[in-house]
């Protein structure tokens, strides 16, 4: 369900800081996994029960994960 291959994963030296580009993108692709994580839980609460079925997930596991926070991955 959490397909964050859009995020920047890039490492960088100990010490070093972003430049204000980088830290606007890095806060952008944070801002976009959070969005898809809320959209992703809300498409997923609003599943009927045979269809949770048929994925293997049950009401409770569902209403478990759509209240979960954005952030909270």
């Amino acid at each position: 369900m959490n397909n964050l291959s859009h995020t920047r994963t890039t490492a960088r030296p100990a010490g070093t800081r972003l430049n204000p580009l980088a830290r606007l993108a890095r806060m952008m692709d944070t801002l976009a996994a959070w969005n898809e994580r809320r959209r992703q839980r809300l498409a997923l609460e609003a599943l009927p029960d045979h269809i949770l079925s048929d994925i293997g997930v049950s009401r409770a596991d569902a209403d478990n994960e759509a209240t979960k926070p954005f952030w909270k991955g």
